[in-house]
């Protein structure tokens, strides 16, 4: 049973940047189940928070009675979409088959591939590899007046600087996915990032100058902390969603840290709650914001969906024995050790051990010996959540947590991790 609301749901979520005819797209998601696709190209070997959105959203229609066919660009991904800062590495065949599989892996947990509208995974090599440049250049490239794609924001950002005529046709061989799920499997819906919008409305306009069709599509906004810049695990990071990549600790910190200003837009993108449940975790923020109550909820919800309720309790549990509100030793050594990469710290090498204050100094919890003595004669100063009292202990490998890990603290909040390898 399709929804005839869910344009609406997806309007209030934030989800609509942009939109082609805004009621004709209405009337088609309410008159029964409209066969959709999202395109992912495997230029890294994760997908990221951004593309979270877009599965997320996929889900989202899905539930609500529409037809998924998730593409993963293996032809795409050998090219990439042109990106203001410059030109892409291009990756080879075997690497870009490799990230396919991933990606593909990290899709297909998130949709049903069952019952009246199961999704369809894609890779467009299918349709793409056996294709002559002579085919492709009167089929496709003939509908591409040049002085349109010129206009671009991204070519025209890129010309002075040069961009290669690889990249610059790139749009045509999405907007060509688009034609060919258009005819073979009836799909009238493309979605994805409000930076692909050119790209998104080229298809649609190929669909209509190549078959006399109409086509759909929407654009979803661009994840922006509230400055406005984008967001990352670091600065320079991406927020993985391949444990390997981000740890699921790491992971459930990101959203824990979520800005007040920002937690209820994260919560209504990333998380399935209710509309009364996400107000009233607004509400919360706005009277009582030192409780961070949206914030956890996000963290553990999106965490859940991502990684699973198990590697929620163990990050929560990381973090207590963290800050000191719980057991070390029960904490998996994998979550352990990822959590206290993520902090920072030092390493060491086995044997001897140097003493604490020499070993405070080195995991940048104080500045010199002298602070880590005052630090240690003050009552601040914790070896795995004891306090030291002796400003010459030494540890030994007796006191080693997860296998190798040293775990010190100042205060209640700046712990670091020394390994011992």
């Amino acid at each position: 049973m399709t929804s005839p609301n869910v344009l609406d749901e997806l309007e209030w979520r934030g989800l609509v940047a942009h939109s082609t005819d805004r009621d004709a797209l209405r009337a088609a998601l309410g008159e029964g189940s409209v066969r959709f696709y999202v395109g992912f190209d495997p230029t890294a070997p994760s997908l990221h928070m951004g593309h979270l959105v877009q599965v997320l959203t996929a889900k989202r229609l899905q539930d609500a009675g529409h037809t998924p066919y998730a593409l993963v660009g293996g032809a795409t991904g050998m090219i990439g979409d042109p990106r203001d800062s410059g030109e892409r590495t291009l990756n080879s065949l075997d690497t870009v088959k490799d990230w396919v599989d991933r990606v593909r892996g990290q899709i297909e947990p998130f949709l049903s591939f069952e019952g009246d509208n199961a999704a369809t995974m894609v890779n467009n090599y299918d349709w793409t590899a056996s294709m002559s440049v002579i085919d492709f250049l009167r089929d496709i490239g003939k509908h591409f007046p040049v002085n349109r794609m010129l206009a671009r924001d991204v070519v025209k950002s890129r010309l002075e600087a040069g961009i290669s005529y690889t990249e610059f046709s790139y749009v045509l061989m999405q907007s060509m996915d688009y034609l060919n799920l258009h005819r073979d499997h009836g799909v009238t819906l493309q979605f994805g990032g409000s930076d692909q919008w050119g790209n998104l409305t080229a298809g649609v306009e190929l669909i209509r100058r190549a078959d006399g069709a109409h086509a759909h599509a929407i654009a979803t906004p661009l994840m922006t902390k509230a400055d406005g810049t984008k967001y990352g695990k670091t600065e320079g990071g991406a927020l993985w969603l391949d444990p390997e990549m981000l740890s699921p600790y790491a992971f459930h910190q990101f959203w824990l840290n979520a800005e007040d200003a920002k937690v209820g837009e994260l919560l209504r993108v990333f998380t399935f709650l209710t509309r009364e449940e996400i107000e009233d975790l607004e509400q919360q923020t706005a009277e009582k914001p030192f409780l961070r109550a949206a914030q956890k909820r996000l963290a553990d919800e999106v965490t859940a969906l991502v990684h699973g309720h198990d590697e929620v309790e163990q990050a929560k549990a990381a973090a207590a024995a963290l800050f000191g509100g719980g057991d070390l030793a029960t904490i998996a050594p994998a979550t352990l050790a990822s959590a206290l990469r993520e902090a920072g710290g030092t390493s060491v090498p086995a044997g001897e051990l140097p003493g604490i204050l020499d070993l405070l100094v080195a995991a940048g919890l104080v500045k010199s010996k002298g602070d880590a003595r005052r630090t240690v004669a003050e009552g601040g100063a914790y070896l795995n959540n004891v306090r030291v009292e002796d400003p010459d202990l030494r540890p030994t490998e007796a006191d080693l947590v997860a296998g190798s890990w040293l775990v010190l603290r100042r205060g209640k909040k700046n712990f670091a991790g020394v390994e011992v390898a």
